[in-house]
């Protein structure tokens, strides 16, 4: 697969949340309103990056037995390097996300990245494949979030933008808001890639059953 293949397969083919369903954490967690969506999702590309480049870089010294291991302590190295920049630099966002920062670390997303795909391949193809992701996460995340502000609050940005007359839907800023706006987009999600599907006179697969025996990384663990 060329570059531009690795990049784009993660902002729509492999889209981590409307078509992979992966790091429901944050994205049920923090996506009441755009600015936090993009604040998680810039953090999340960034550890993304630098532990593919890494990975990938390492991936013929680290041994296979400790290979899990050594990929949490680079993904936490840079996750205390974007901890402490928010901190410092954006306090406000900082304190928005809360422990959501720390926890990406165990974000299966980066996590999976670094095993199924960085530890394979070279450090351009891995460095495409961490932004296509994090690009495809962002927006994911931005997407939700500017739905859940939208409706739950009539603002976007912080912007009112629905007139005074709309009544908020609080529902959409609270624990359940999220699970509705997100079933409602990976429905549309998978109606869209239904019809790209037939016009390009293809057979259309729904996404499989999440479940042990569709896991990734259990496949790639065999093929090891």
């Amino acid at each position: 697969m060329s570059l531009m293949g690795d990049f784009s397969k993660g902002i729509w083919k492999e889209n981590p949340v409307f078509r992979l369903v992966l790091g429901m954490c944050p994205v049920l967690a923090v996506t009441t309103s755009v600015e936090n969506g993009l604040g998680m999702g810039l953090a999340s590309t960034f550890v993304l990056l630098m532990s593919n480049l890494m990975v990938s870089l390492l991936r013929n010294f680290i041994p296979k037995k400790v290979r899990i291991p050594a990929y949490i302590v680079v993904i936490a190295s840079f996750v205390t390097v974007v901890d402490l920049v928010m901190h410092g630099f954006f306090y406000e966002l900082h304190k928005s996300l809360g422990l959501f920062i720390p926890l990406i670390v165990v974000n299966c997303i980066i996590l999976g990245r670094a095993e199924a795909f960085a530890s394979r391949n070279g450090v351009m193809r891995s460095l495409a494949d961490g932004l296509g992701m994090g690009i495809g996460f962002t927006l994911s995340l931005m997407i939700l979030g500017g739905l859940r502000e939208i409706l739950g609050s009539g603002t976007l940005l912080g912007w009112p933008i629905m007139g005074p007359s709309f009544p908020p839907f609080l529902v959409m800023i609270l624990p359940p808001g999220a699970f509705l706006g997100l079933g409602f987009l990976l429905a549309g999600m998978n109606k869209l890639e239904e019809r790209r599907a037939i016009r390009a006179g293809e057979t259309y697969e729904p996404p499989r059953e999440m479940d042990c025996g569709n896991c990734v990384l259990c496949k790639m663990d065999v093929d090891r």
